[in-house]
């Protein structure tokens, strides 16, 4: 299924997403994803959480801003929690130019505030799953307690079994922005995480940095919402609403707070 272990020096730390997102990985990371892609998202999110402007919007991560800035540009009230520094300075600096007048917070996704009352959330970008088993229900529950009652989530994961097994490889190339993007891959089953090696380099500049994941199952996702108050509306493979089945590139999921 994937490479073997003796590919890997050694495996990612369990807090490897503390640190990992800095230097070239942030500047990787804002320009891998087309602007046809961010706004089919932005779109898709518009829609599914059945925003209006003026509705107060969550994005945990938030990253570089990505999607909130233009979710922003539509009226809507933002906020944006990352980990990294460097990602919530990019977003301060891109909401400025775009003249979106979000928040932006650099704080833990498990640390969110509670009763806050937001209208929706999302967690997009394919960063579910990074915490231990403990540490992402934790994240949902926190998440739970910061919409109001009615209020809408999506989250894109892109760890499920049904998606990645059926397309695991062991190495991935590309050239991206003038950057080169090199990534290795293996599933470790004991621990049901994949375990990636990232490798980013532009000139003479290159960093090596290691991440894991969890593997979820789509009943597992849908469970864990269920039990902090978030019930599955739909189901989706892409955010142009293909159905989720055996080998969706990922899973969406559209969730209402009871």
């Amino acid at each position: 299924m994937g490479a073997s272990k003796d590919s890997f020096a050694s495996i990612a730390p369990i807090d490897w997403w503390s640190d990992f997102f800095n230097g070239l990985a942030v500047e990787f990371w804002r320009v891998a994803i087309p602007e046809d892609v961010t706004r089919r998202e932005a779109d898709f999110l518009w829609r599914h959480l059945k925003l209006v402007p003026g509705a107060r919007v969550l994005d945990v991560p938030c990253g570089a801003g990505r999607l909130a800035i233009p979710i922003g540009l539509r009226g809507a009230r933002v906020t944006g929690v990352d980990v990294s520094a460097e990602f919530v300075e990019a977003s301060r600096q891109e909401a400025a130019r775009a003249g979106v007048h979000g928040e932006w917070i650099r704080g833990d996704m498990r640390d969110l505030p509670a009763g806050a009352g937001f209208d929706a959330a999302f967690c997009f970008g394919n960063s579910f799953g990074y915490l231990d088993e403990a540490g992402n229900r934790a994240f949902l529950a926190a998440l739970s307690a910061a919409l109001r009652t009615g209020a809408r989530f999506a989250l894109d994961y892109g760890q499920t079994p049904e998606s990645i097994f059926p397309r695991l490889v062991p190495r991935q190339e590309a050239e991206i922005g003038g950057m080169r993007f090199e990534e290795e891959t293996r599933y470790d089953a004991l621990s049901g995480r994949i375990e990636n090696r990232f490798t980013i380099s532009r000139g003479e500049r290159s960093e090596t940095k290691l991440a894991s994941q969890a593997v979820h199952t789509v009943r597992e996702v849908v469970r864990m919402l269920d039990e902090v108050g978030l019930s599955t509306r739909a189901i989706y493979g892409s955010a142009d609403e293909q159905p989720f089945d055996l080998g969706a590139e990922r899973l969406l999921v559209v969730a209402e707070k009871a």
